[in-house]
């Protein structure tokens, strides 16, 4: 989940919302530079994180007793299982990006070596089957990760005050973006979508406590809390 502290206590985002979003992002790409297998892509863009389901999937709390922030998370074997049946029960091509997603996410970690050995092993059949190439993966991942950072940069509140430039990333063809606000609306340069202008929304949870007891707390307060519907204009200038 991503945490955000405030003055009335925690604004929570669930992963799966996270997803949601950079799924609304993603279905707006520019037809003529969509991926070929582009619902396999789009889905796997909004379900990338469906498998962390904070009503199932813990540690939810640090040692303090405060949400955990999804960047103080580390590899977790069993939930990276799971993500990969999921996606190997629908699709090669989508098991293909999601595995992509962990080494990206993970790759850096020593616990997560073994796993991704095996991982890496199972991606030369899964290509094979779903008859892809290195090149048509890398091009559709590259739009997922850009999707993906997008919504992380809108959920995390990571907006720079007074037009300032941020990048969010590359996206398929290594090409650079960036973005800012103005007014109500977020900027991008280039444009890479098909509209002119588009509208997301996202759900963001509000949590009164500081501190909580276990889980199970956490998890009973997060099913009362606080609903806001956040939207956002995604505009070219």
């Amino acid at each position: 989940m991503i945490v955000n502290y405030c003055n009335s206590g925690w604004e929570i985002i669930t992963q799966r919302a996270h997803g949601l979003l950079a799924g609304q992002i993603c279905a707006r790409w520019k037809i003529s530079d969509q991926p070929r297998r582009w619902v396999e892509t789009l889905t796997a863009t909004t379900e990338h994180d469906d498998v962390f389901n904070e009503f199932v999937r813990g540690p939810l709390l640090s040692d303090s007793g405060g949400p955990l922030d999804f960047k103080m998370t580390g590899f977790d074997e069993s939930a990276c299982r799971e993500m990969m049946d999921n996606a190997i029960s629908k699709s090669r091509f989508i098991a293909l990006l999601f595995a992509r997603h962990i080494s990206f996410t993970h790759g850096a970690e020593a616990s997560a070596k073994a796993y991704l050995t095996g991982l890496k092993k199972l991606e030369k059949r899964w290509a094979r089957e779903a008859q892809s190439s290195t090149g048509e993966v890398d091009r559709a991942y590259a739009l997922l990760e850009f999707c993906d950072a997008f919504s992380l940069l809108i959920c995390q509140d990571q907006i720079p005050p007074e037009e300032r430039l941020l990048e969010i990333g590359k996206g398929p063809g290594g090409t650079s973006f960036r973005f800012f606000q103005r007014g109500q609306q977020l900027i991008v340069k280039p444009w890479p979508f098909e509209v002119d202008n588009f509208e997301v929304c996202y759900e963001r949870l509000t949590l009164n406590e500081i501190t909580f007891e276990n889980d199970e707390a956490f998890r009973a307060a997060l099913r009362n809390a606080g609903l806001e519907l956040r939207k956002l204009i995604i505009s070219r200038e």
